[in-house]
């Protein structure tokens, strides 16, 4: 099957072609600026097929931006495949997906009322996914299955000890108020790759992902099921990320707003584009720029980075003794696979919970490998994330009825 896996955003669209089946990459690209002026980029995965680098395409509506990628994919000269019948069906990357959903789903009118049913808790994020699945229906008709996968999904599982606020239960029970959590699709797939990578089936391990990039969540996998995570009701919390705060005293807000006379949206402006490292560090939120600052001496670029691996140690630690034990510790997304010294300092002192380092695998970026030593009784693993293929993957398994 070829499925074609979508990630909306209000003025963007990001898009890969696979086969699940071989993890065969097609083609991926993305369409920018949407409603200004398009942006289109087209990256066919075979030789003596053109590359188009943001060329100047009509986009209006996400409608047209999704007419352009078909239009590259089918092309005659640099297309992958003959027709459109050949693309088989559609995931979409969804947000949220509230309690409605623990898992992926076919979508029918009935789902779609239940998205909308959720913006309220997505505001920014699950518009932009509805407005990417009507352009596909309007441009590709209904009769190509189209599938939801949801980044909280994978966190339906935690027990209610691990999702509810100790808040007054009403507003549970009114508004939804719980913790859902984030990256779901990444957590789920490395997690499996985990299991894989021990020799083991996923009910036979204890694993923590540590998915860290701008945005980064920490999450407890027990038996192939999330039973924690660290961010919560919104992506704002758990460890500082790029520009978000992650978890902060909720006094401090007060404080800052009555003394600089900010109300909440500016607050949570603050909490979310202008914390974290970046906010920190005074440097940036790239953690490349970080690291290059620090080696030059920067002190608050090195305590940035120290804060950041301090916190992720701090849900290791807790993950581990929430679990009653761990068997690997996985570290994957753009930090996680790249950056050799937040691994190191995230690890070091969890000697006591049988983690042993291996010194020549700092320098490993992006690709699958065992970090930790021979001797090392829980695995340290990295594993790339890759959310499309297991987008793709549940959408083939649902479109075929598995």
């Amino acid at each position: 099957m070829n499925i074609l896996v979508i990630n909306a955003g209000s003025s963007s669209l990001k898009y890969q072609l696979l086969n699940p089946d071989s993890g065969v990459l097609l083609a991926k690209g993305l369409c920018e600026r949407i409603g200004i002026d398009g942006k289109f980029t087209y990256k066919p995965q075979a030789e003596g097929k053109e590359v188009l680098k943001a060329v100047d395409v009509a986009m209006p509506t996400h409608s047209e931006a999704i007419q352009a990628v078909l239009n590259a994919l089918v092309d005659p000269k640099n297309g992958v495949v003959g027709s459109m019948k050949e693309i088989d069906a559609v995931g979409h990357r969804v947000v949220h997906g509230g309690e409605a959903f623990a898992g992926s789903v076919l979508i029918t009118d009935e789902v779609m009322k239940a998205l909308e049913d959720c913006i309220p808790l997505a505001p920014l994020h699950n518009p932009a996914n509805i407005t990417g699945i009507n352009a596909c229906t309007a441009v590709m008709g209904k009769e190509v299955p189209q599938v939801a996968v949801f980044d909280t999904a994978f966190h339906q599982t935690m027990p209610p000890k691990a999702y509810m606020y100790a808040l007054p239960h009403a507003y549970y029970e009114k508004d939804k108020v719980r913790r859902y959590g984030f990256h779901g699709t990444s957590h789920k797939y490395v997690s499996t790759r985990a299991a894989a990578m021990l020799g083991k089936k996923p009910e036979e391990v204890k694993l923590i992902s540590c998915h860290l990039g701008n945005g980064s969540s920490v999450a407890a996998v027990d038996g192939g099921k999330s039973v924690d995570t660290s961010m919560g009701f919104t992506p704002l919390a758990g460890v500082p990320m790029g520009t978000r705060s992650g978890d902060v005293d909720a006094g401090i807000l007060q404080y800052l707003m009555n003394k600089y006379g900010m109300d909440i949206d500016q607050m949570l402006d603050v909490l979310n584009k202008k914390s974290g490292v970046e906010g920190l560090s005074g440097v940036s939120s790239d953690f490349r720029d970080l690291e290059n600052a620090a080696e030059e001496g920067n002190e608050l670029a090195i305590l940035a980075r120290d804060k950041f691996a301090y916190e992720v140690k701090k849900y290791v630690g807790a993950y581990a003794a929430a679990m009653g034990g761990v068997d690997a510790i996985i570290f994957t997304a753009g930090v996680g696979e790249n950056d050799g010294g937040i691994r190191t300092a995230i690890c070091q002192g969890l000697e006591f919970m049988g983690v042993k380092m291996d010194p020549a695998t700092a320098g490993i970026r992006g690709e699958e490998a065992v970090l930790s030593a021979p001797d090392s009784s829980v695995k340290v693993l990295l594993i790339p994330t890759n959310e499309e293929l297991m987008i793709a993957m549940d959408t083939a398994a649902i479109a075929s009825g598995k």
